[in-house]
């Protein structure tokens, strides 16, 4: 579901109450790699914009998350302290479905409101949920990737972690392009998983390529550490450049160069920045007592070699991230 339009253009309109600025943290899965500063950017661009309104510091931005995507302890300890510190919002990207569930209840039950962005929580506690529609970009790269080896080979998927709900939707979407639209391809590996950083994909994406390189005419990875883990183990192979077909989900620069060089036959991309930036928006509508949407859809699309250039894809690509975060 779309944000309305007049939602988002009356967002500026309503002055914020008087007194103490919104303390809202803003808590990414990671603060690594290239996704999450796009996030961190848009989160700043929407606190400006509503110190800019009001002649005064009417938004103050926290941003603090687990250095590693896969450091679940460490965004329970992060949620539990700004819990702690009585914050008046909290902007979510939650690294595990499950585990993230009861402090986010505990900072509901302690009048913190809690807005989840980019994955899905089992719990009816966030006021909305702020996100690409995942498994409709699984779905689009299981399109993409069986087009390109013309619905016949042998296809790896490689997972992320167990329990991130994005990579979980963007899988299961994959799967089921893959097993009704192309009975041809056989999916010779679908158990593997790249794990939190592009060292540990690269890792996993060599002992996969040791075992299936002769034999592998496709591959989708399923974030940005993933593809990238898994191109740098395709070129030390010798299996890139088109020989064994890519299919990547966000952007990098290591993708975009694999894009460049025809390394990467594609990548799905999402529009982070607006995710942050709508995550911060939305908050502020939730701190005001004013309704919002259950669930607001950030839209996904596909970029290849050809289309990388076209000014709709730019700012997706190319995020104006030090205009916000120097």
């Amino acid at each position: 579901m779309k944000i309305p339009l007049l939602l988002l253009g009356g967002l500026m309109a309503a002055p914020l109450v008087a007194g103490e600025p919104y303390q809202i943290a803003v808590i990414p899965k990671g603060t690594t790699h290239e996704f999450w500063k796009s996030i961190h950017a848009g989160a700043v661009k929407a606190g400006r914009e509503f110190n800019a309104a009001a002649g005064r510091e009417v938004v103050h931005i926290i941003w603090q998350g687990p250095l590693r995507e896969d450091d679940r302890e460490q965004q329970v300890q992060v949620v539990e302290n700004f819990i702690g510190r009585r914050v008046d919002g909290l902007v979510l990207a939650p690294l595990d479905r499950k585990a993230l569930v009861e402090p986010v209840e505990t900072a509901v039950r302690s009048r913190i409101r809690v807005v989840t962005i980019d994955s899905a929580l089992d719990s009816p506690a966030p006021s909305s949920f702020i996100a690409t529609d995942n498994q409709e970009g699984g779905r689009l790269a299981a399109r993409h990737l069986g087009r390109l080896l013309e619905g016949k080979g042998n296809v790896i998927l490689l997972r992320f972690a167990v329990g991130s709900a994005s990579t979980e939707a963007r899988e299961a979407g994959f799967l089921e392009v893959m097993g009704r639209d192309f009975p041809g391809i056989k999916l010779i590996s679908t158990d593997q998983y790249a794990g939190g950083t592009r060292d540990t994909a690269r890792r996993v994406a060599d002992n996969l390529l040791n075992r299936y390189g002769r034999t592998v005419d496709g591959i989708f990875a399923v974030n940005e550490s993933s593809a990238a883990g898994m191109l740098l183990a395709l070129r030390d192979a010798g299996l890139a450049g088109g020989r064994v077909k890519l299919v990547g989900f966000d952007t990098g620069e290591v993708l975009l160069d694999g894009l460049r060089q025809g390394d990467l036959q594609g990548i799905v991309v999402q529009n982070p920045f607006k995710m942050g930036y709508l995550g911060v928006k939305t908050m502020v509508m939730v701190l005001r007592g004013e309704p919002v949407p259950a669930v607001i859809d950030t839209g996904v699309d596909f970029v290849t070699k050809e289309n990388m250039t076209d000014p709709a894809m730019a700012e997706l690509l190319a995020p104006p991230l030090d205009q916000y975060l120097k």
